[in-house]
């Protein structure tokens, strides 16, 4: 039988740009109230963590969801299964601003939308796998995080203006609206897949999903990072959620957490544009990571400590760089070392462990002081990320002469 040629095709951008777009605004949807808990919670006559339950239950969600919607990517497809995702998102995003009066509906709603979240965030590596070559991988990965840091970006900056001339239930119909048109595009534009592959034989095939996930639990690297990536993905969750709280006690505004919240994303996006290429051309990962996580410390202490706007801006932004940056690294780090296990069941694994660290954003409020200080829980964070470093010494780089003939 005659193979197939293999060929990049130009449309694998148009496929990448609204799977993006999709991931652009579930993180809007996401991360909508953090920077105006205050606000909500008086809005809604609620407290603080009622409001962060908001974006906990994405979290949350996320935990029962992951492993079987990594199964369904990895059996029917990535746009089967994320077109469920972004009908969802749609439907719900919409419904949580008309019915955007009430904090239990809004509840209701934002379950609904956290649903959907597992059906997009799981096919990150998917979608690159099935339209790029291997060497633009890590890259195309890089896009998508960018994607969804531009989304909590997005969702950080915009709503403190907003709601200083619109409703929160209107703002919220404004986003559920771009979300439905996002989910839209989606629904025309995506294919599964490019005429012929995209790689030479061999490093597009995948082995099924059960058996791809015994090989990768038996992989002692792709444990090592699943609690690197639970660490690392627990501080950015705990950082993001109470980001308005963290700042309150030293005097800083809604506005100001908004600026925070955006910097320290727009750093992630930076970092997800200059590092993943690099170790691309380098064939190297692993003193990438461990470079991400050894200077997001300084980062994380200007955070915690900082009295003056232009210390807690630079910190935020030097934090979501490397930090943020290195993390498309990582996702394709996972998806090296566990071939051939799916990349949907790989990347499946990595947004559990990240999600189940939602028990670091209970942890972080639960530890605040009488004052309401954040600061016990960002030392305990630091010490997390050296911990970190430790477990990142472990590693051990994948051998890509090997995944360029096998993978």
């Amino acid at each position: 039988m005659e193979e197939k040629p293999f060929k990049l095709y130009g449309y694998r951008w148009v496929v990448l740009a609204v799977f993006m777009f999709i991931n652009l605004t579930m993180q809007m949807l996401w991360i909508t109230y953090a920077p105006i808990t205050g606000v909500a919670a008086k809005f809604y006559g609620v407290d603080d963590l009622q409001i962060g339950l908001l974006a906990m239950t994405f979290m949350i969600a996320f935990i029962p969801l992951s492993i079987p919607v990594s199964w369904a990517i990895d059996t029917y497809g990535f746009r089967i299964t994320v077109s469920i995702g972004a009908i969802l998102m749609g439907i719900f995003g919409l419904l949580r601003g008309l019915v955007g009066e009430n904090y239990t509906w809004v509840l209701l709603a934002t379950i609904g939308v956290a649903i959907a979240q597992p059906f997009l965030l799981n096919a990150w590596t998917k979608v690159p796998a099935q339209w790029f070559s291997i060497e633009e991988r890590a890259t195309a990965v890089g896009l998508v995080i960018l994607a969804n840091l531009v989304g909590t970006a997005l969702g950080m900056v915009l709503t403190p203006i907003l709601i200083e001339t619109m409703s929160i239930p209107f703002v919220q119909i404004i986003f559920g609206g771009l979300s439905a048109l996002s989910a839209l595009s989606f629904l025309i534009f995506a294919q599964e897949k490019p005429p012929t592959p995209p790689c030479p034989p061999g490093q597009e095939v995948r082995a099924l999903m059960l058996d791809g996930l015994k090989h990768a639990l038996k992989n002692k690297y792709f444990w090592i990072y699943l609690f690197v990536a639970f660490i690392g993905m627990g501080i950015f969750n705990g950082v993001t959620t109470w980001v308005e709280n963290i700042i309150r006690p030293r005097g800083f505004s809604p506005a100001n957490a908004g600026i925070l919240g955006a910097l320290m994303l727009a750093g992630g996006v930076i970092g997800a544009v200059v590092l993943p290429p690099i170790s691309d051309k380098q064939h190297k990962r692993k003193r990438f990571i461990f470079v991400g996580f050894l200077c997001a410390i300084p980062g994380l202490i200007g955070l915690t400590y900082a009295t003056t706007a232009w210390l807690l801006f630079v910190s935020a932004f030097a934090m979501g760089f490397f930090l943020i940056g290195t993390s498309p690294i990582g996702m394709q780090y996972a998806a090296e070392i566990t071939f051939p296990t799916p990349e949907g069941t790989s990347n499946g694994l990595i947004q559990l462990f990240g999600q189940g660290a939602v028990v670091f954003v209970y942890i972080m409020e639960a530890m605040k002081s009488a004052d309401g200080a954040f600061t016990p829980a960002m030392l305990l964070a630091v010490g997390l990320l050296g911990i970190s470093l430790l477990l990142i010494l472990k590693l051990k780089d994948p051998d890509w002469e090997t995944i360029q003939t096998n993978s």
